[in-house]
């Protein structure tokens, strides 16, 4: 017989990046009582890179208790590239809490996260955030929630979602634009408790529990994060988990745990629609089920969007080659990226004949958000291109994947946006002018298209332009479109950069490198001003005599150089080219890198098989 848990609420915070999902958590976490410090910020944002960069990469969870009920809180990414992560956050929950920028309003992830919410006919609860900023527009914002929930599923009962009003930093929430002398967030939580409905379960069914998350710890080892749809649970039971291959494989709880706060704690038993944390399972994976030994069902398993693109990752074929690293060999790299695919529902790895790897993903940021880790736990790698995961369609016609932009940019620079994106076969959908002299443009671009683009696309705007984008599907192939135009300068030789030899050559490009940087043959150290490559001695040293000559002792002044962050150099180099990684380091050079090896393959026109 089915019933419900009135106890607990499941809920997920899902909105665009920088929208204010994880401060909204925050305020919940503080005003629950949890956390009674003030000064503690993005309290769910523990990784590094997340704190870093200020964005959410991976669902968190967290609980707090609210007029004698559990609400499990789980903080999702804003990013699409991380839509693995909003996929399976979204498969623990019975309801959604929508955030939306009271000034910049729905964008294209917000709709990327709203559509996976409503494709489980999940309840939404609206919230309109950071209405104390200067161009906060929150009533024709709400107008265009309401249009993009019309727009994903014609239901006019979406008119009636619950809609409030915030200001997350401060803790504040209301349900009118006119009762602003509010210092709290009771409406919103009581509103959470009273409209999203408890987790249902079935009396009849024994224990399941669908696995959504991993996680480790030293002294328990590996741990499984789930909600259990049906049935109970306690310490020392005998279970079973039922992986992909439809095994069973059997397995005893050590420690169950449940979440108080950002963390979990000990207990001897827990229900039906709870978020638990079970230890003592080595082998399992994301979308296993974990159930009783003699009752064993499994659940559906988690399902997301396929890969869209793909990078080579290999051993580092530098000359200087682990001097740096730790973790230098095929082996390694290949063991890290099989734990990344444990707990990365949305990450794919192919091993290659020649010991390189294949990594599919969503986009270009998640696998550079992977090897910033790597590099950071030690690892030597390179890394290639991202490419395009290109599709066969039922006709036989090539697909690919196409992505939804929206650009918001002053009206000046609107033209040479509008001709960049055109020459990437990217197609103007809506045009809109706003009060304030900028415009808003929505394209659809190949997800190819995108790929080198941003920076291009800042400078283009002089930095005052904001893009972003949502993987839209896959359409028939758009045709072919130049890449970057112009060359790189590559060293000949090995040795130290000299600022004589990089000021002589500075007519030639612009440099990555300053004086005294190691260079190698084949590496990159500069990007031509014309097409083509230029091999170049960036290691010359002024010849010196007993003669002096007016003129002979010119200063030697360099422009200045900015070094080439990870991102940059995976967006800047070409297919026969590769992107060198160290804990120290970012470099770039050739795949072939002896010159004379370069020219021979050149002129036969030949693929060696390493570069495909």
């Amino acid at each position: 017989m089915k019933r419900s848990n009135e106890d607990i609420r499941n809920i997920a915070i899902i909105a665009h990046v920088d929208h204010g999902k994880t401060t909204l958590v925050d305020a919940m976490i503080k005003q629950s009582g949890l956390v009674t410090k003030g000064d503690q910020t993005r309290i769910m944002d523990s990784g590094a890179i997340e704190r870093e960069r200020g964005i959410t990469i991976t669902s968190k969870n967290c609980a707090i208790h609210w007029k004698g009920k559990k609400i499990n809180i789980i903080d999702t990414p804003g990013h699409s590239d991380f839509g693995g992560e909003v996929e399976r956050g979204l498969s623990m929950v019975d309801g959604v809490v929508l955030l939306v920028d009271a000034a910049e309003g729905p964008l294209p992830q917000t709709r990327f996260v709203l559509s996976k919410a409503l494709e489980k006919d999940l309840p939404v609860i609206v919230v309109i955030n950071k209405i104390d900023r200067l161009d906060a527009r929150p009533s024709e914002v709400l107008n265009e929630v309401y249009d993009l929930l019309l727009e994903l599923k014609s239901d006019e009962s979406m008119l009636e979602v619950p809609v409030f009003y915030a200001i997350g930093r401060d803790g504040i929430v209301t349900d009118s634009l006119e009762h602003r002398d509010v210092d709290n967030l009771h409406i919103l939580l009581d509103k959470i408790v009273d409209y999203i409905p408890a987790p249902v379960f079935d009396d009849e069914e024994p224990f399941q529990m669908l696995v959504s998350d991993l996680g480790y710890s030293d002294f328990l080892g590996r741990l499984a994060i789930g909600k259990v749809i049906n049935g109970t649970v306690t310490t020392n039971d005998s279970l079973v988990c039922i992986n992909a291959a439809g095994a069973h494989v059997p397995l005893r709880v050590t420690r169950l745990q449940t979440y108080n706060g950002p963390t979990y704690g000990e207990t001897d038993r827990v229900e039906s629609g709870d978020i638990i944390v079970l230890s003592g399972i080595e082998n399992v994976s994301i979308g296993d089920t974990i159930c009783n030994k003699a009752y064993p069902k499994a659940l559906p398993r988690i399902t997301v969007d396929e890969p869209t693109v793909s990078m080579l990752f290999s051993k580092n074929i530098s000359p200087l080659a682990g001097k740096e690293g730790k973790f230098v060999t095929s082996a390694k790299i290949g063991e890290r990226l099989l734990k990344e695919t444990l707990r990365n529902v949305s990450i794919q790895v192919e091993k290659n004949p020649d010991d390189s790897f294949n990594v599919k993903g969503r986009g270009e940021f998640q696998m550079a958000i992977i090897i910033e880790q790597m590099r950071r736990e030690g690892f030597e790698l390179c890394v290639g291109r991202p490419k395009i995961i290109f599709k066969e369609g039922s006709n036989g016609k090539k697909l690919e994947p196409v992505e939804n932009v929206e650009v918001d940019c002053p009206e000046e620079y609107s033209g040479i946006v509008m001709q960049r994106l055109a020459e990437r076969k990217g197609a103007i959908v809506n045009l809109t002018y706003t009060s304030d002299s900028r415009v808003k443009i929505n394209f659809t671009v190949p997800s190819r298209g995108l790929i080198g683009y941003r920076d291009e696309f800042l400078t283009d705007t002089h930095g005052y332009g904001i893009m972003s984008s949502s993987l839209k599907g896959y359409e028939p192939y758009k045709g072919d479109f130049p890449e970057r135009s112009t060359g790189s300068l590559i060293s000949d030789r090995a040795g130290s950069a000299v600022a004589y030899g990089i000021w002589e050559l500075e007519d030639r490009g612009n440099f990555f490198i300053v004086p005294g940087d190691p260079v190698y043959e084949g590496m990159i150290v500069g990007v031509r001003n014309k097409e083509g490559d230029l091999l170049i001695n960036p290691t010359r040293t002024k010849k010196l005599t007993n003669l002096r000559a007016s003129g002979h002792d010119e200063a030697v002044t360099l422009t200045p150089v900015t070094k080439m962050p990870l991102e940059r150099c995976i967006r800047f180099i070409k297919d026969d080219e590769l992107v060198e990684v160290t804990p120290l380091s970012v470099r770039m050079c050739k795949k072939i890198l002896n010159g004379q090896q370069r020219k021979i393959f050149n002129q036969r026109g030949e693929i060696p098989s390493f570069l495909l």
